[in-house]
């Protein structure tokens, strides 16, 4: 595809849930929350993208030999030629008029709404299988322990975030995905990790992993194509949102209750608290601030020259 940040890719397939649980003190986690709304936003996704192919029709809009549409046995659900979209998915026009994020209808045309629809919509099967799965190994898990009403604040919120700063940033193209959204719960990871810190079994073997997984992902973000400033937007957002929205009672709480020959300890600590009121006020301060930029039609490039490396690193064996 023509578009430079159709793809936010987040290939934190490796991921397992179930590995997580090793980190914890058992003792201090109460994992009691089924998870539905990760399934849900999943099957969501694969309807919309359903939807997508219905509108986009490649047999009725695509003659030719050479402009062969992908799998035509699928009728008009088939995909694209591979030169334009190589990821087996719509064309562009199909995704700008299905509510994908362009920053010139955002602002010139009062179409924010795209800062929220551009989530559901993936450039592609390659695209929405990958990020789909991402969001199984890393929804579910934060889902059964902290239930649907957060995660699912975190998911959407982050994936805003993620769209304010690839607005401000990347002007030029469209850009679609839930990149911004996954980055924004590895962010809520993180945080979570560092502001539960007493509750962990395994501390520096949690926080080494996931700072790991972290990197790589937002590593590969430098490649041509992926739009960065989305993972980067999410994880901001998520990291803010972990330290508000999953903050845990201290490490042996619960049982100074019930001991009647000591002292109560106290439910959160001071540094929680502390965590608490930074990570709100910078929350409230970037999505403001983001927001009146974005809107007065402001380019971010301008107010940071280098900033444009995050999301595309040149080497000799690609250029941006």
């Amino acid at each position: 595809m023509a578009n430079r940040d159709v793809e936010r890719e987040v290939k934190q397939n490796n991921i397992n849930s179930n590995n997580n649980n090793y980190f914890y003190d058992e003792s201090s986690i109460d994992t009691h929350w089924t998870s539905w709304l990760v399934p849900l936003i999943v099957v969501a996704n694969l309807a919309v993208f359903v939807a997508v192919m219905f509108v986009n029709d490649c047999p009725k809009k695509i003659n030719g030999p050479n402009k062969a549409c992908v799998a035509r046995f699928l009728g008009r659900f088939s995909f694209q030629p591979l030169r334009e979209n190589p990821l087996f998915g719509p064309s562009s026009s199909t995704l700008e008029k299905m509510g994908a994020l362009e920053w010139r209808k955002v602002v010139h045309e009062h179409q924010g709404w795209r800062l929220v629809t551009c989530m559901w919509l993936h450039a592609g099967i390659i695209h929405l299988l990958t990020n789909m799965l991402s969001l199984i190994f890393i929804g579910i898990r934060l889902e059964q322990q902290f239930g649907f009403i957060r995660v699912g604040l975190i998911y959407l919120i982050s994936g805003l975030g993620g769209s304010i700063l690839s607005s401000l940033f990347l002007q030029e193209s469209i850009s679609v995905g839930a990149s911004g959204a996954l980055f924004g719960l590895l962010g809520a990871m993180l945080s979570e990790l560092l502001t539960n810190w007493t509750i962990y079994a395994n501390k520096a073997a949690a926080l080494f992993t996931l700072l790991f997984i972290i990197a790589i992902n937002l590593g590969l973000g430098l490649l041509p194509r992926v739009d960065n400033f989305a993972h980067i937007g999410g994880f901001i957002t998520g990291f803010c949102l972990g330290f508000i929205l999953l903050i845990r009672p201290q490490h042996g709480w619960e049982s100074s209750r019930t001991n009647t020959t000591s002292l109560t300890k106290r439910k959160y600590s001071i540094y929680q608290y502390v965590l608490f009121l930074v990570a709100a006020l910078i929350l409230v301060v970037c999505l403001t601030v983001g927001s009146v930029m974005l809107f007065k039609g402001e380019n971010g490039n301008k107010h940071c020259k280098w900033c444009h490396r995050l999301s595309c690193f040149p080497t000799s064996k690609w250029t941006c």
